[in-house]
């Protein structure tokens, strides 16, 4: 990775070097909060007897949750002075319910938990870029932007690693307590980053960086009109739609597969494609800044109905690992370039966190849809017939941004 830029942003301010390395460490500790979360739940509630109707219910409660807290999250990010201080809080929701789920596992107290977390979990990545914009402005954000998605993915991948041992030589419910324990690296390392690097005009998009108090007054229903960035939520409902049914359609069928060889194999799945993501993220920010936003988005997209083809033609371990590399060429592109063209396209509007929101809540709903469409296709017609819904409408994703998706690098960048 390489040394953080201090960058000159429209303002003239110039954040810290300390301000950055810490930036980098609050990323990588939150992503492995959320990390010690995810499957493990399922297991240490399924070793508990709970049914998988009971864990279903608490799963889905939890992604409601993240769901429904889209929109007032982005306005309440557009009118809190202090992100760090909301980090701060939801840090220690996170651990609060990490706390609960291994102290008191009953179904109300684990619903309240997962509902906490995925509360959180939908609002820590918009809040993350909300610090991200105001820490360097919009001129360095894209080289930010994937640096961040280098050290998320190098923390998801230390916890998984973490929590699995955890998991394997102790306990289930230990995992719970280590996820609760990295709140404090993370609580010190938002200690460490100096309130004065982060500029309140440019973490909402204020059209004057000056007055960082008083951002334009742009509305929900003005956001609503925007036409470009309806058509990147439209594009990012489709892509979710295709991509968020590929892994649990590959885990239903695996166990009876492949046997004891199932949980390593599932484990490479989601372990490959994030290797690849910390090692090409920081460069993904970096070209998107100097050639534009619109070559690495379409072969993001591109990327994706290639990987349902593959998945469709063979269900040899290898070869599906192989292709789960396209994932990672997908998530490392998104995960830099989604709130980046946010930015472009709401530079000057004091809403940059609100619009973070409404895209959220539609590409939320496409990964919603998933599940439950590719689930009912493959019940009904088999798991290939759903892995070809799954292609036509990446495809249909992938047209459509060709199509109608513009370059969204401001020309005076260009």
């Amino acid at each position: 990775m390489n040394h953080p830029a201090r960058s000159r942003d429209a303002a003239g301010a110039v954040p810290a070097r300390e301000s950055q390395w810490a930036f980098d460490a609050v990323n990588f500790f939150i992503a492995g909060m959320l990390a010690g979360f995810g499957p493990f739940v399922a297991v240490f509630l399924g070793d508990l007897g709970w049914s998988p109707r009971d864990i279903g219910l608490v799963l889905t409660a939890g992604f409601v949750a993240a769901l429904l807290v889209q929109l007032p999250a982005g306005e309440l990010l557009d009118l809190v002075q202090s992100k760090r201080f909301l980090i701060a809080v939801g840090t220690v929701v996170l651990a609060a319910a990490a706390l609960i789920t291994a102290l008191w596992p009953t179904f109300p107290l684990v619903f309240v938990a997962m509902v906490l977390q995925g509360a959180t979990g939908g609002f820590a990545g918009a809040a993350l870029a909300a610090m991200s914009l105001g820490l360097v402005g919009h001129a360095a954000l894209a080289e930010r932007l994937g640096r961040n998605q280098s050290f998320k993915s190098a923390g998801s991948l230390a916890a998984a690693a973490l929590m699995g041992a955890i998991g394997y030589y102790l306990s289930d419910r230990a995992i719970f307590f280590a996820t609760a324990a990295l709140a404090v690296p993370t609580l010190l390392a938002l200690w460490r980053i100096r309130a004065a690097d982060i500029h309140f005009g440019r973490s909402v998009g204020a059209p004057d960086h000056h007055e960082p108090s008083r951002p334009a007054r742009v509305t929900r229903r003005s956001l609503s009109k925007h036409r470009q960035l309806l058509v990147f939520a439209g594009c990012l409902f489709l892509f979710q739609m295709a991509d968020a049914a590929i892994l649990p359609l590959v885990g239903g069928t695996l166990a009876q597969a492949q046997g004891d060889r199932s949980f390593l194999i599932m484990a490479a799945l989601v372990v490959v494609p994030q290797m690849f993501v910390v090692a090409l993220a920081p460069w993904t920010g970096r070209y998107a800044e100097r050639r534009g936003r619109r070559p690495l988005l379409v072969i993001g997209f591109a990327a994706l109905p290639i990987r349902a083809l593959l998945f469709s033609l063979t269900d040899d371990p290898l070869l599906r690992i192989g292709a789960q590399l396209l994932d990672g060429i997908s998530g490392m592109a998104l995960g830099v370039l989604t709130p980046l063209i946010i930015a472009d396209l709401t530079m000057g509007t004091g809403r940059y966190n609100l619009a973070q929101g409404l895209v959220g809540v539609i590409s939320g709903l496409g990964a919603a849809l998933s599940t439950t469409v590719a689930g009912f296709i493959a019940s009904a017609f088999g798991p290939t017939a759903a892995f070809i819904e799954i292609l036509g409408v990446a495809v249909a994703g992938a047209a459509g941004l060709w199509l109608l998706m513009p370059e969204t690098k401001p020309s005076h960048k260009r």
